[in-house]
Parts: C-alpha cells; sequence; structure tokens
C-alpha cells in the first residue's frame, strides 16, 4: 500500500506545487484547502504517512490545526510539517514546536530538502508499520500460544483424571476379583459336603432299597449323575480358585520330571486309552512347580480326552527355543521356550482357536465328551502367571497341536 500525505494549503497553486515535487516518488496525495477540511478528512481516514500544512490559513492557522490533530489519541503519531513563507521569530517556532510540529519548511524551498525530508519520514512511517504489524502478528501468536498452553493444562488435567479414574477402576477391580476369586474358592468348598451327603444317600437308596421300582432308580442314577458332574466343575473351579491365587516362589524345575510324575499318576487313564506317549528331552525352567503339573495334567488329558474311536492316542510332547521381537523397541528380540503337546485326535474347526481358552468354553455337548471347559481356561491363566501364552492349531479330524511359550533368558535354558 503506497503511504498517504495529507496536504493542507488554503492556496489551491501551492497544493499543486508541492504535489508535482513529491509525486514521482510514488505517494498517494489527499488535499485540504483549510484546517477544517483537515480535521473532516481527519475523521473519516488517519493512516497518513505525513502532514504538510500551511501555518497562514484563514479561520484555523495551522499551529491551532495542529492543536486540535493532537488531542485526538489515534492521531498523535502523525508527524507535522509547517510550510510558511513567513519567519515568525524563534517565538512563534516554538509555538510550532509546541503545537506538535517535528520540523519547519520556509517558502521558497528547495524541492530536494523537501523530497528528503518527506523520505526520510516515509521510511520512519514504513519501519513503524512493519513494527505493528510485527508486533500484531506477536501477539496472535502469544493469544495462540496462550491457548495452546490452556488447552495443553486442561489436557494434562483431563489425562490425570483419567489416569485416576483408571487405577480407581484397577484397584476396584482387582478388589472385585479377589473377591470373587475368595467367594468362588468358599462357595466350591462349601458345596462339596451337601454333595457328597446326596450322592451317599442316593447310593444308600439304591443299595438298601430291594423292592424300588425301575423307573424310580432310574431317576435316583440321574441325581447321581448330575451330583457326580457338579462335583467335578465345583473341583475344577476350585483348581482354577488355587491357580489364581498361587503366590508360590518361581524355581528351575526340571520339566522332564514334572512330565514323568504326571504320565505316573495317569497310567490307568492311559492305558485304557492304549496311548502311546513319546516325550523329547525338555529343558529346566524358571517356573512355579506346583503350577507345571495341572498345566500338563490338563493338556495331555485333553488329548486323551478328544481320541478318535476307531485309532489309538499318539501323544508327542517335544519344545524348542525360538525369538521374537519385541513389541516396545523393533531393535530387541525375545526369546521364548516352547512347548509343543501334538495329538492325533478329533480335532478342531481353527476358527476356535481363541474361543476354547474361555472359562466354561465347550465345542462339544456334554452327552459326547465329559467335562466342564474350565481346564483349557485353568492353562491359559497358568501360561499368563508365567508371563507366557498359550495357543493352540488344529483341523477337524486332523488332530491338535498345544503351544505353551514361557519367556525367558538365555542362561535360564538348560537341556537335559
Amino acid at each position: 500500500m503506497q503511504p498517504k500525505i495529507l496536504l493542507v494549503d488554503d492556496r489551491e497553486d501551492n497544493l499543486l506545487s508541492i504535489e508535482a515535487i513529491l509525486a514521482p516518488s510514488g505517494y498517494q496525495f489527499v488535499k485540504a484547502n483549510s484546517g477544517r477540511q483537515a480535521l473532516k478528512v481527519l475523521l473519516a481516514e488517519f493512516d497518513f504517512a505525513i502532514i504538510l500544512m500551511d501555518v497562514k490559513m484563514p479561520n484555523l492557522n495551522g499551529f491551532e490545526t495542529a492543536a486540535l490533530i493532537y488531542e485526538r489519541e489515534r492521531l498523535r503519531h502523525i508527524p507535522i510539517i509547517f510550510i510558511t513563507a513567513n519567519n515568525y521569530g524563534d517565538e512563534n517556532v516554538f509555538k510550532g514546536y509546541q503545537s506538535g510540529a517535528i520540523d519547519y519548511i520556509f517558502k521558497p524551498f528547495n524541492p530536494d530538502v523537501l523530497r528528503a525530508k518527506v523520505s526520510v519520514l516515509i521510511d520512519l512511517y514504513k519501519k513503524n508499520r512493519l513494527l505493528l504489524e510485527q508486533e500484531q502478528k506477536l501477539i496472535a501468536i502469544n493469544k495462540s500460544l496462550e491457548r495452546e498452553v490452556a488447552e495443553r493444562k486442561n489436557s494434562e488435567e483431563k489425562v490425570k483424571q483419567l489416569n485416576r479414574k483408571l487405577l480407581e477402576n484397577i484397584a476396584n477391580l482387582e478388589s472385585a476379583n479377589k473377591d470373587l476369586e475368595r467367594f468362588a474358592f468358599m462357595a466350591s468348598h462349601d458345596l462339596q459336603e451337601p454333595l457328597r451327603k446326596i450322592r451317599m444317600f442316593s447310593d444308600r437308596l439304591l443299595t438298601k432299597s430291594t423292592n424300588i421300582p425301575e423307573d424310580d432308580a432310574k431317576l435316583v442314577n440321574r441325581i447321581q449323575q448330575a451330583a457326580e458332574r457338579m462335583q467335578v466343575l465345583i473341583v475344577d473351579i476350585l483348581s482354577f480358585s488355587k491357580v489364581s491365587n498361587d503366590k508360590s516362589a518361581f524355581m528351575e524345575s526340571d520339566l522332564n520330571t514334572v512330565i514323568k510324575d504326571v504320565l505316573t499318576d495317569m497310567e490307568d487313564e492311559i492305558n485304557s486309552n492304549n496311548a502311546t506317549i513319546s516325550v523329547q528331552p525338555l529343558p529346566t525352567l524358571l517356573v512355579r512347580p506346583t503350577l507345571m503339573r495341572p498345566l500338563f495334567h490338563n493338556l495331555i488329558g485333553n488329548a486323551l480326552k478328544y481320541r478318535k474311536k476307531d485309532e489309538d492316542v499318539s501323544i508327542e510332547i517335544r519344545s524348542e527355543v525360538t525369538f521374537g521381537i519385541s513389541d516396545r523397541d523393533k531393535n530387541l528380540v525375545n526369546k521364548y521356550c516352547r512347548i509343543f503337546i501334538k495329538d492325533n485326535g478329533i480335532g478342531f474347526d481353527q476358527k476356535y482357536a481363541d474361543e476354547i481358552f474361555g472359562m466354561f468354553r465347550r465345542l462339544h455337548h456334554n452327552g459326547e465328551y465329559s467335562g466342564t471347559g474350565v481346564g483349557l481356561a485353568l492353562c491359559k491363566k497358568i501360561a499368563e502367571l508365567h508371563h507366557g501364552f498359550i495357543s493352540a492349531r488344529s483341523r477337524i479330524n486332523e488332530g491338535a497341536t498345544f503351544i505353551v511359550s514361557f519367556p525367558l533368558k538365555h542362561e535360564e535354558v538348560k537341556v537335559v
């Protein structure tokens, strides 16, 4: 935008003369023929770089006009140069400066001097404009920063509130889980006694009552079967509760010894299923020994349970050390000991590979295969308590392979 200059003189020839001298420099000019007209112009426009004003004008002279101009706050930044044909002496010169003028030019004036003085003031005006623009930008930036800081503080406060709420929820959830586990343990334990009595009295009813009708005997048998299933479920729930509350220390344990003890305990079941179990050498791991027995017992028992009716059971147990990339740092490599339990049973559809580890989740009806749906959930819990995980691979009628992965350090692995 071109700088604007206000020219104030009661003589039109003087206005045209000044405009002709300064026009080549590319300025915009607004002309006023009196002090009053100059004030009217300044009421509508105030963005002038400089005012060139004659001193001797009718009605309102230059000094009086300058004084009225500078009474207004928004006009005080505009420099005024008085142009006069008379030398009024030092007293009047002082009066002009006192009214706000910054300089005098006496007629007849040197055009080069006029151009030089105006050029200096125009340059100052431009620099001041730049400074004002920078100031406005800085003010806008500061306001934006203040908003960002306020928003960040609000966000941080919200995050803190959410974290506090999350910690409270976690604490409440942990407390509820502990209460639930204690309740499950106590309820299951307390239910054992009435179940034993139901089974005991139903046995007495069948053995002592020789004349019991056949239909009634069937009903009593159904009572015994239901009580037996319920007792198995209670035992499984108790086992799950005990695993959840297990606080035993991690110890270096030879898994070969653990497997051997489990197979000894299951010898009758293995023989009755005509099962062949091959076990390759397993490592010594830092684990909770008390949890390894139910882990292998459930996985081997699962393989025996879901056998093919027309084929002998074959189970293979082996291990290997594998590597996985850390989720947090892609440059770190995690080591896992993976234990495989593979069978040649009926298998299952791979789409259920995650669901089978849910509590009470079963793929078969009670009439087909016995069970409560707690065994694999128990295995998953044991793996998680060791900061590991369990997975399964299978196809229908092609057997299943269960894989338990334990995270470890290199020095923890000792293959026997």
